[in-house]
């Protein structure tokens, strides 16, 4: 009881301490990052303790002071992952200076693309001070209208005229001054900058560690970008505020070897980490290749960011029981930029519970009505399995309302999801109309289709994408996975849309990465396929080829732009 209580104390005083005081806090609780991989450690993995790190980031701080930044000021950063970036975020943060770390161009088509785009992020998000790394400077070229950019090293220990860490000036705490300007991925719409302050930041990652139950002993293993919400807040903020190991490598790391993200969970004894649907996939694939590996400290193996995939997880637990993973460490959970990162967790240790339900009951009548399927073939077409994503973590309310009128729904009725609480952004920056339309009577409007069951969330798909055929409200996503599921065809590389057609009438179009050489064959299973999971088959199914699929800077498949692609007849075909 003793224990219980001063827990409780200690978890009261934790909660009242600002972002800067917690990195004063815990910078000398003994605790780091270990840098792995290649490209963040190319002479092999160091070891860097949160308070060399804090020491380091306060020269930062101090130096961005020096060049007449104040609190409240918003710095950008354009850089790959790396021990200087992390130490320049800090930075800003404890000289109360909000960060906003941009997307590098590893998924823009095109270099003009990527310099138009940021741009964009820096305009709008009104930066006074660009940084940017030395490999990146030649593909971005200051133009009128730009802030100072100066390459990151200028504010990093020992570069000319950076002052010592001793004489930063801390700031007096302010619970509405912006830590972080997070601008969206936009998979379904421009990129927006999320406004997180202080007071929303630090209550998302209290509630995250109290609902994923997250100890002082953990091992957090990440690979995922800083430039997302995934990265920066559940992976660098998080461990960084609370004194947390973190074990810390690149994305393009992963990337070239799926495996080396096993690897690091073996070799530094990882207790948590996390990645979208696709990572996972990936993972498989190098799991069923693997040997020599130990996964049995792993209790904590988030899916996030895009739609979890039932099959996909069962893949993975399959490939990974073998090396000691157990099932019930998978983690499926939800949540977005405009709540920090996390919304809704289930209970740590569960694993994946999924409902199944008829499929043309939930399209027609928007409601969840359970069916039992033996059959897997079956199932594709009759049934939907999805995964209980989970309550509400603490200090946030969640529930389902009508989007004709907003009135609250029973459970197993689809509607859309709002939410409530501490963990809520006050809004978009410098965009008023769209703060507007995010919120109605206090509750944030998120666009995402679900129902609730006992309590727990489970989504269906975004109310953007539905595709009305035939009376039936038709979710992308059921088309994607069952066509991804065909021989030839790259599973997660496909998007699916509507389009209107003859009097009005949505139609299906379905473009699909192959990587067989029969693309006749192919094409008349998709349409079979499409046929089976809506009920008509679709007006087109284009089949490009690997990789040229349009996709966010994080991943997620870009439906929109796809579609704009396909209008102007740019896909790239096979």
């Amino acid at each position: 009881m003793v224990g219980a209580a001063w827990a409780r104390v200690c978890a009261i005083i934790i909660a009242s301490l600002s972002i800067i005081e917690r990195l004063e806090h815990f910078a000398d609780n003994g605790t780091g990052v270990r840098f792995v991989g290649h490209s963040v450690a190319p002479d092999g993995p160091q070891l860097v303790s949160w308070a060399q790190i804090h020491d380091e980031a306060r020269a930062v701080g101090a130096a961005l002071q020096a060049k007449g930044l104040l609190p409240g000021d918003h710095v950008a950063v354009l850089g790959p992952t790396s021990r200087e970036l992390m130490t320049i975020v800090r930075g800003c943060w404890m000289a109360g200076i909000a960060s906003m770390v941009l997307p590098l161009p590893m998924r823009m088509g095109s270099l003009e693309e990527f310099v138009n785009s940021t741009r964009t992020r820096i305009l709008h998000g009104d930066a006074k001070l660009v940084l940017i790394d030395d490999q990146l400077a030649p593909f971005y070229e200051a133009a009128p209208g730009d802030p100072p950019i100066e390459p990151m090293r200028s504010v990093l220990p020992g570069a000319p005229g950076v002052p010592s860490g001793d004489r930063l000036e801390i700031p007096a705490p302010d619970p509405e001054r912006l830590v972080i300007l997070q601008y969206t991925s936009g998979s379904t719409s421009d990129p927006k900058g999320v406004m997180i302050p202080d007071r929303v930041l630090r209550a998302n990652i209290d509630a995250v560690c109290d609902a994923a139950v997250l100890e002082d002993h953990e091992v957090m293993v990440s690979w995922l970008p800083l430039y997302h919400d995934m990265g920066l807040v559940g992976f660098l903020a998080l461990p960084m505020t609370r004194g947390i190991d973190l074990v810390q490598a690149a994305p393009q790391d992963f990337m070239a070897k799926p495996g080396n993200w096993m690897q690091w969970i073996s070799d530094w004894r990882g207790t948590a980490t996390a990645g979208p649907n696709f990572s996972w996939v990936l993972a498989t694939r190098a799991l069923r290749r693997g040997e020599g590996l130990d996964l049995s400290s792993l209790t904590l193996a988030l899916s996030g960011a895009e739609p979890v995939d039932p099959r996909a997880v069962e893949a993975f637990v399959e490939a990974a029981a073998p090396f000691g993973f157990r099932a019930g460490s998978v983690f499926p959970a939800f949540g977005m930029a405009e709540t920090a990162i996390g919304a809704t967790f289930p209970p740590r240790g569960r694993g994946m519970v999924c409902d199944t339900v008829d499929r043309e009951v939930l399209e027609r009548q928007r409601v969840a009505k359970p069916i039992e399927i033996e059959d897997p073939d079956d199932l594709t077409v009759r049934a939907r399995r999805i995964p209980l994503l989970g309550t509400a973590i603490p200090g946030m309310e969640m529930k389902i309302v009508s989007p004709d009128t907003y009135e609250e729904l029973p459970e197993r009725h689809v509607g859309e999801l709002l939410l409530r609480g501490t963990s809520v952004t006050p809004g978009y920056y410098k965009r008023e109309e769209a703060t507007a339309a995010l919120f109605r009577d206090g509750w944030l409007c998120t666009g995402d289709l679900g129902y609730l069951l006992d309590g727990e969330l489970i989504l269906c798909g975004r109310i953007k994408d539905v595709i009305i055929v035939g009376g039936r409200n038709v979710f992308p996503e059921d088309i994607e996975r069952a066509v991804g599921g065909l021989d030839g065809v790259r599973a997660g590389n496909v998007i699916a849309f509507g389009m209107e057609g003859y009097k009005g009438k949505e139609s299906v179009v379905v473009v699909a990465e192959v990587r067989a050489e029969d693309h006749d064959a192919v094409r008349d299973a998709i349409q079979h396929r499409t046929l089976e999971v809506c009920g008509l088959p679709p007006r087109d199914v284009m089949l490009v080829q690997p990789g040229t699929l349009p996709k966010t800077s994080s991943g997620k498949l870009q439906r929109a732009k796809c579609r704009d692609l396909y209008l102007a007849e740019e896909l790239t075909l096979v």
